[in-house]
């Protein structure tokens, strides 16, 4: 479910979103995720998930603030109120503390829902996840609902996009997979209104204001993410990044080469993304992996092996798009094509003639069948097992 959420007036001056990617979500037991989408920092996105999660709790349902971003915003700090707020875990780390997100004693308070700001955050080195939208997960899976934040330029397919609009290194990812499993209410707030908040020295410092305004929160960039925001949003939009270049003739950014390279959920996966890197790096060219899914949702990703090749990717400067297909080569086909990829690199094992009239085509000949125009690389990666 997709809605739209507006900042208390109070406050202001002024896909398939909600669709289910995962079955998990329904089973018995799992908790719900909300996530308040906006489109910059400043919308309002903490100030609508307290208002909200104090109604909840007006209405019985066991509350607390599990970790919330103190950014100096006062009408934001009295939407605490009544709302009981866990002490935060101090790490250090190289001589300086931070406060995380304590999971543990979430698990051990166990309440109905648990409000955990800022999906998009990496955690420090050491802890049992790398990211807190990980961290969330564990708690859903505990059967506690979460109400959690979010901007635009944190969903993983957008990230690339967000930074050529702002001119910005991409921002920390957010698996859109994971963010589509729950719902998400984007906390609307237009381009003027927004740079009017910014201009009272409600969003940043009073000396930082000029400079926001001059960059990142330039009105074109703020209606270019709203925009993206917008399509991202709307189910019938296959492709938002594309789907924007094309509305505004932005021939370079459809162009634009990429690399992708099909990953498997295997060990075999690490030397693919690295050979993939490569070509990227020598063609100057955007790094893309992806992973089929089946349609019917009833296979079991190897979640530990698609994580540490998330990271990898990182690593290297490039994002991992789960997509869901009726067969692994026609989707890896279709979202080769979808990116504008000039180039699909996809493994292959080495099997012996009679295993192939045993067990029929791998994947790599179906692909090589059906990939038309499309410059596909077929990788040896060894025998099976």
């Amino acid at each position: 479910m997709t809605s739209l959420v507006r900042p208390d007036p109070g406050e202001r001056p002024d896909l398939i979103a909600g669709a289910a990617v995962q079955d998990a979500d329904s089973l018995a037991g799992r908790g719900k995720l909300r996530t308040y989408l906006g489109i910059a920092p400043g919308v309002g996105k903490t100030y609508a998930m307290l208002r909200d999660a104090r109604a909840r709790r007006r209405a019985g349902a066991e509350t607390v603030v599990a970790q919330w971003e103190r950014h100096g915003r006062p009408g934001t700090a009295a939407q605490l109120d009544d709302l009981e707020v866990l002490p935060a875990r101090t790490v250090t780390y190289r001589d300086a503390s931070f406060a995380e997100l304590d999971v543990r004693a979430v698990l051990g308070r166990r309440p109905q829902l648990a409000l955990v700001d800022e999906l998009a955050h990496a955690n420090l080195p050491g802890e049992r996840h790398a990211q807190r939208w990980q961290d969330i997960d564990d708690l859903l899976a505990s059967g506690i609902d979460v109400y959690t934040t979010l901007n635009v330029a944190n969903i993983e397919s957008l990230g690339q996009a967000v930074s050529r609009i702002t001119g910005v290194r991409p921002a920390v990812p957010v698996p859109d997979a994971f963010v589509r499993s729950g719902e998400v209410k984007l906390v609307d707030l237009t381009p003027s209104a927004l740079r009017h908040r910014l201009a009272q020295g409600l969003v940043v410092p009073g000396d930082q204001v000029d400079t926001a305004l001059a960059n990142y929160f330039r009105f074109a960039n703020l209606a270019a993410l709203r925009e993206l925001a917008q399509l991202w949003l709307n189910e019938s939009v296959p492709d938002p990044v594309m789907a924007y270049a094309a509305a505004h003739g932005i021939r370079e950014q459809v162009r634009a080469s990429v690399i992708m390279v099909g990953l498997a959920g295997s060990p075999a996966d690490e030397w693919l993304i690295r050979y993939a890197a490569r070509l990227a790096a020598l063609s100057d060219a955007r790094l893309q992996a992806v992973y089929v899914r089946a349609m019917d949702n009833l296979d079991q990703p190897p979640a530990e092996r698609l994580e540490q090749d998330r990271r990898l990717l990182g690593e290297l400067g490039g994002t991992l798009l789960e997509v869901r297909a009726s067969d692994p080569a026609s989707g890896l086909i279709q979202a080769a094509r979808q990116v504008g990829a000039c180039q699909l690199v996809i493994g292959s094992r080495r099997r012996s003639h009679w295993s192939r009239l045993l067990s029929g085509s791998t994947v790599a000949d179906q692909v090589l069948r059906a990939a038309g125009d499309l410059p596909v690389q077929v990788v040896n990666v060894g025998r099976p097992g």
